[in-house]
Order: C-alpha cells, then structure tokens, then sequence
C-alpha cells in the first residue's frame, strides 16, 4: 500500500483546519476567498486568519474575519491576536471588536518584533509582555476557545526546548486549549517534542502544522528565519524539478501527503495547515490523502446552517 493511502477507517475520524491571512489589495482579495470556498469542500474544524507581523495588518484581518463570518458563513473562523505594537487597553479594545463581530475562538500569540523577524523583541510600553499574558486576557473576557503557538524545533529566540515547554505550560496554566505548532517535515521532531510536552503535564491538542511546498526557495528561507529545517531528503526530491512545474507539484502533493500519513499511523487526528491562500496545491493534497469532500449541495447546507 503507497504510504499516501489510508484506509476509509483510518481516515474517518481525521480533523483539518486551515490558516489564511488577510488580502493587501483586491486581486489578493478575490484569491483570498475563492480559496476559501475551494477548502470549504474538506469540512474544517475550524479555519483561521492571521494578524500580521507587528499588527500591521489590523484592520485587514477585522474585516477579513468578518466577513467570513458574516459573508461566508463560516462561523469556526479564529481570530489571530499578538501582543506586538499594542497597549493592554488597545489589545483589550480589540479582542472586544473582534467578540462583537461573532469571534469565539482566538489564537494568542506574541507576535514577530516590530523590526521583523531576528529583530529583538522588546513588550511594547504598558502592553502585554508575551504571549501567556495575552491569554490570560483573552480568557478573562469569557468562555473563548484559545489556540496558541508551539515549536517542534525550538523557537528561534528561545534557548533551548525546555524554555519553549515552559512557555506553553504557562500558555496553558493561563487558559490555551490548544496549540498549533509551527510548520515542520521532520515527524521524529514532532514526536519527540511531543513527548516531551507530555512528560511536562501539557495535555491540550498538539496539532501539527503543516506546510505544503508551493517554492521550495521560498519555504528554505522561511524555515530558516522561523529555526525551522527542510531536510536533504525533501530538497532532492524538489530541487531538479525548477523547470517542470507539473511535475513540481505532484512530488509537493506526494511530500505533504506523506507527512500527513506518517503521522496518522502515529496517532495523530488533528492537521493544521497552512494555505499560504492558495487552494490547488492544499486541495491536491487533501485528495491524496482521502479527505472526503461536502457535495456542492452539503457545501451550501452547511453556511445556511452556520449563518441561521
């Protein structure tokens, strides 16, 4: 049996969720929602739509999510936050904004210093100093479903894992109830971190993100700003096909597909993954694997349903 295939049963009780980010313009706009219609057929537990490096994208990521729960009808959407650029007050005044406008699901982070990632990060004056602080507020605002950040190899700015472990108990001592850790192809990587973060007494969802290979250039240089690796394996079954982007995208669908796979057979039910708002490469993907797909009919029944 190729290692891409599950049986039906092995794939039933299986959970997607999706990251986009807000458009900057309005061709990125149009690609943005088409691609969420396209994922839509794959049923997500929830999808999520990110905040920005330093805030910067504020505005856009309100009416982003706003309009998918208002327009799309797609009621699981989350809401990125970070603690970057912001006071306490300001911070509060927008989980506010983003409760009124339907949002029962947040994903706390720190955020990506305001200088750019390898920047030094420094809380902003009279602002929530990281990402376990941002929680706590988040959930003494109310009975909120809160996500937050985990690193299978170790955050960048970190000094070693046991600090990054530290981190997420605190995250979850403060109210998490689930992380979504950062995109990885390693899945020994995961499984020790994952062990680790059980041996800590941490038993919220670890959900593996995962990171479909749309430019293999692109993705080396992210996963080395995020302290990510892209192992030898995975750039020689990519590195040759610059030239032949058919065949490009099969093996990028083969490799993502894998990794799913892999770490199925190792227990895991939950799949974050990030679209980069593109949906040919994730929804290929999502085939390969077995993912069933909603009947257009089922599509439309669900967002009457999510908007009554």
């Amino acid at each position: 049996m190729p290692i891409h295939t599950l049986y039906p049963a092995e794939r039933g009780n299986l959970r997607l969720s999706f990251e986009y980010f807000p458009p900057k313009n309005d061709d990125m706009e149009v690609q943005l929602f088409q691609t969420v219609a396209d994922l839509s057929a794959f049923n997500p537990a929830f999808v999520t739509m990110t905040y920005g490096a330093g805030g910067s994208t504020k505005a856009r990521s309100l009416t982003a999510v706003r309009r998918m729960i208002h327009d799309e009808h797609i009621a699981n959407t989350a809401a990125h936050l970070t603690c970057v650029g912001a006071t306490r007050a300001e911070v509060d005044a927008i989980v506010s904004e983003f409760i009124d406008n339907g949002v029962r699901h947040f994903v706390a982070l720190r955020g990506d210093p305001q200088g750019g990632i390898g920047a030094r990060y420094a809380p902003f004056p009279d602002g929530y100093e990281n990402a376990a602080a941002l929680v706590a507020a988040i959930r003494s605002a109310g009975d909120f479903d809160i996500s937050v950040s985990a690193y299978p190899e170790k955050h960048p700015e970190s000094p070693d894992v046991d600090a990054d472990i530290d981190m997420l108990k605190r995250k979850v001592d403060n109210g998490a109830t689930r992380a979504l850790t950062q995109f990885f192809f390693d899945n020994n990587d995961f499984e020790r971190y994952l062990e680790r973060v059980r041996r800590a007494g941490i038993h919220i969802p670890v959900v593996p993100g995962i990171m479909p290979i749309n430019n293999l250039a692109s993705i080396r240089k992210f996963a080395g700003l995020c302290g990510a690796k892209v192992p030898d394996a995975i750039v020689t079954r990519l590195i040759h096909l610059d030239e032949s982007p058919e065949e490009r995208f099969k093996e990028a669908t083969h490799i993502a597909a894998e990794q799913i796979v892999d770490l199925a057979r190792r227990g895991l039910r939950d799949f974050h993954i990030y679209t980069m708002n593109r949906s040919p490469l994730v929804a290929a993907v999502c085939d390969l694997v077995g993912f069933e797909r909603l009947a257009p009919a089922a599509t439309q029944s669900r967002s009457a349903g999510a908007a009554a």
